[in-house]
């Protein structure tokens, strides 16, 4: 079984390939389109959704088959074609050309694997079973979707403002301090009284000393350190 890195691909501007034009194809496009990349298609035939994405100027459709030459200065590739044999020319290509390449359900030919995807907000987690079982990522994906966790994503607006802020102040937080600062008391605060009296309680344990059972310097903190977390654990 393959070992593959994790990571998030900056996609915005970059000219990205999509070989196919049927269902698995178009649902290829809304996440790359939030992405901010150009999307190419080339396929004779395609969805009426696809046709639809063309006609509004979001995507590129091509009108014809995959021939070599295509991967010029494309950045990242997605074959959906079903075509084993297109697949392999494909592959070839963007091996030679070093260009990223997801072939749907054919793992071998892959550089790339994409994952099941969970979205709240800002958060995005990505779920992988290293090309095992695209079902059991699934699974995972419709599990956690209705997970009370994901809860915790509604907090992130508040806290990229207090990072803001601590950085505006020119200080340094232990991050295991950020870690026990984002507690249920600070949710509650959150869901009963918004984001200013969240931010507020935030950056008082934070930076400002307003709560004593916080270590009292913020460059010390370290795990089992802070007293709010002993609590916790007792």
């Amino acid at each position: 079984m393959e070992a593959y890195y994790p990571v998030y691909l900056n996609l915005k501007n970059r000219r990205v390939l999509i070989v196919g034009g049927g269902e698995i194809a178009t649902g290829k496009i809304p996440a790359l389109l939030e992405s901010g990349a150009k999307i190419e298609v080339i396929s004779p035939l395609v969805t009426d959704e696809l046709k639809e994405y063309a006609a509004s100027g979001k995507v590129t459709w091509t009108e014809r088959e995959y021939i070599k030459g295509d991967l010029d200065g494309i950045f990242v590739a997605i074959a959906a074609t079903n075509v084993r044999k297109v697949n392999q020319v494909i592959y070839d290509e963007a091996d030679e050309k070093g260009v990223l390449l997801n072939v749907v359900d054919d793992t071998p030919f892959c550089s790339f694997i994409a994952p099941a995807i969970v979205k709240r907000g800002p958060v995005t987690l990505a779920i992988s079973t290293g090309g095992v079982s695209p079902a059991l990522a699934r699974k995972f994906r419709e599990s956690l979707t209705e997970d009370p966790v994901l809860e915790w994503s509604d907090l992130a607006p508040v806290l990229s403002k207090a990072r803001n802020e601590v950085k505006r102040e020119d200080l340094y937080v232990e991050p295991q301090r950020w870690q026990c600062c984002i507690d249920k008391d600070l949710m509650d605060t959150y869901k009963n009284d918004g984001d200013s009296a969240a931010m507020d309680l935030l950056l008082g344990k934070l930076i400002r000393y307003s709560d004593d059972r916080m270590c009292p310097d913020m460059g010390t903190c370290v795990p089992g350190g802070c007293k709010v977390r002993s609590k916790k654990t007792s």
